[in-house]
């Protein structure tokens, strides 16, 4: 049996429900409470003696001292059960979207679609007026990601080179040296894309699809996971672009940012009307909750999901018939298929499932489609909506039943 000082030494070691943080405390704190120095939660201590609580219930003892990390649950031989029942990317999951709604407050559909989006290696075309707190966005989903942050302000001059970086003549050693742009990143909000001309909007074709970038001849890969989220103003059409069809197709999903309710608005005003540093807002309150390997392996887990036959089927149908719908005359390419099959399989992970069904699918559908397809002209004259038009649409496909 232990004795008193060799109790006292010990330390139990247990994780917030709340943030999923490791607490030690001393075991003579053992049913009583403890606050969470990450969240502020107020968290039961358990009771059993330390004696007993090695490999208990998911509680241990550790040695004073003992440096202990959190599981990985990508390491081999371990579940990727959390202790809440979930799956692993369950949890991190909803540790992000928490860390999340810290700083940034609703736009649900915004967050879900940028995360499935970032898990599938797609990227991101948000739509919305000025002032719903985009780039606080991604700065904050930089911080709770832990991957770097990069901003390009687009504008009517803004050339190729400006983006990818170029050669520079380095006068020391004589030669060119190449200076990378900002486009090396991880997460890249590309401010009002539409504010300039085709030719910038060129030299992010094959960034977004390859991940790479080519000058004189030599290949630069960019650093993985990578998420370009691009932003344009729907009400302004004054020095603007319309982004050419085959850049559009590069987005997984446009979003839609809608004003935020009264109480959500509410809440805004309080948490941000004072005179506080929004950078010293991120430092302080915002924690990193996972790491850009972890995203990869995700990542390539969101592969593994199962998808029956007839979903399969019920997609092609989906994408195949926005072709021939008589109010569209542009209809959907191969790649949005590719881009619903990707984002159901990522959902249906964050739901905890290792199948996706056809909720997951019937979800996603306006933010894959409703940027791939052009209305008619007697459609527009009409003032038909494209998400109305495509809900019409899927309205008439039979929804599998998957066994």
């Amino acid at each position: 049996m232990s004795t008193s000082n060799e109790t006292d030494e010990s330390l139990v070691k247990f994780r917030c429900g709340k943030c999923d943080k490791v607490l030690k405390v001393k075991a003579e704190s053992r049913g009583g409470k403890a606050k969470c120095p990450s969240c502020g939660e107020i968290v039961q201590v358990p009771e059993a003696h330390p004696s007993d609580l090695k490999g208990a219930g998911g509680v241990e003892v550790i040695e004073a001292g003992q440096v202990v990390s959190p599981p990985d649950p990508m390491n081999k031989g371990v579940s990727l059960k959390n202790e809440e029942g979930g799956t692993a990317a369950q949890g991190i999951y909803r540790r992000i979207t928490k860390e999340i709604e810290k700083v940034f407050i609703g736009q649900d559909e915004l967050v879900q679609g940028a995360l499935v989006a970032l898990f599938s290696n797609g990227h991101v075309l948000i739509e919305s007026v000025p002032g719903l707190g985009k780039t606080l966005f991604v700065r904050t989903l930089g911080k709770v990601l832990g991957c770097d942050f990069g901003r390009i302000q687009f504008t009517a001059d803004l050339m190729p080179s400006d983006i990818t970086g170029a050669p520079v003549f380095n006068m020391k050693s004589q030669e060119f040296e190449f200076r990378p742009g900002p486009v090396f990143t991880q997460l890249l909000l590309a401010d009002e894309i539409n504010r300039s001309p085709a030719k910038t909007h060129a030299a992010l074709l094959e960034i977004m699809q390859e991940r790479r970038v080519t000058i004189d001849g030599n290949t630069y890969s960019l650093e993985l996971p990578f998420l370009v989220v691009a932003t344009q103003n729907p009400i302004e059409s004054e020095g603007t672009y319309n982004l050419p069809e085959a850049q559009l197709d590069r987005f997984m999903f446009k979003l839609s940012a809608k004003y935020p309710t009264e109480k959500q608005e509410a809440e805004i005003l309080v948490r941000h009307g004072g005179q506080e540093d929004l950078t010293l807002q991120l430092a302080e309150n915002i924690n990193q909750v996972t790491t850009p390997e972890e995203i990869l392996s995700l990542t390539a887990e969101s592969g593994t999901v199962r998808v029956d036959e007839l979903l399969v089927n019920y997609i092609n149908k989906i994408v195949r018939l926005t072709r021939t719908w008589p109010q569209f005359y542009l209809g959907a390419s191969p790649r949005a298929g590719i881009s619903l099959m990707q984002g159901a399989r990522t959902l249906a992970m964050f739901h905890g499932r290792d199948y996706a069904v056809p909720d997951d699918v019937i979800e996603i559908a306006l933010p894959v489609l409703r940027h791939r397809v052009q209305l008619t002209a007697e459609a527009e004259v009409e003032g038909q909506s494209v998400d109305q038009l495509l809900t019409d649409l899927i309205r008439t496909i039979e929804v599998p039943r998957i066994k």
